[in-house]
């Protein structure tokens, strides 16, 4: 897992109007909190943040030099942004050591090709896990090269790197590979279907 340095400063100011001043400013307000300290409301440079997480997951372990107060190392817990623009609103992080242990959701990245005939559905997207802080995994693939129609792939099949441990439940599903061909046919079917004439409305 990557870490990088970001420049961050304490905020001073809080509310909404302090919020938006804030983000004005190229800015993002923050809260870093854990480890029974006190909080500590930051600003984040915006662009340096989000190509941290654009390059590195939301998993990147972030070395914060906080103007004044030396430096500390946080993982991003949430990251708030506006519903309809886009813009990362807010941004919660909890600090962490070296060596301690995280628990973190860790995308799942499905390989290979399943066997001729077969649809292959991932139901599940990310896994939960333990994992050191500075060595949390990128990424967990699962291959299912020469899936067999009716193999079903749960959690507990994912091959972990070592020194990670499962924290999702193990039966949880992450791919089913079923026969493609009934579905396929209904639904080349449907889009080949054209309205009866007696079901076009003639309403002007």
């Amino acid at each position: 897992m990557s870490e990088v340095t970001i420049a961050v400063e304490q905020r001073n100011e809080f509310g909404k109007g302090a919020a938006r001043r804030t983000r004005r400013a190229g800015q993002i307000p923050a809260v870093l909190y854990g480890h029974g300290s006190d909080p500590k409301h930051l600003s984040l440079p915006n662009v340096e943040f989000a190509r941290a997480i654009r390059e590195n997951g939301h998993n990147a372990v972030l070395t914060l030099e906080v103007a004044g107060s030396g430096k500390e190392l946080a993982l991003t817990k949430t990251i708030t942004a506006h519903p309809i623009k886009g813009y990362i609103e807010h941004v919660d992080l909890v600090l962490v050591k070296r060596g301690e242990k995280v628990v973190v959701n860790v995308p799942i990245v499905v390989s290979g090709d399943a066997a001729s005939g077969a649809l292959v559905s991932q139901e599940l997207t990310e896994v939960e896990v333990e994992a050191e802080a500075m060595h949390i995994p990128e990424q967990i693939e699962l291959s299912i090269d020469g899936a067999e129609i009716g193999t079903q792939l749960h959690a507990s099949d994912l091959e972990l790197p070592k020194g990670t441990t499962l924290v999702s439940d193990p039966e949880t599903m992450v791919v089913n590979v079923s026969e493609a061909s009934a579905s396929m046919e209904e639904d080349s079917a449907s889009e080949g279907e054209e309205p009866a004439e007696d079901e076009v409305s003639e309403e002007a």
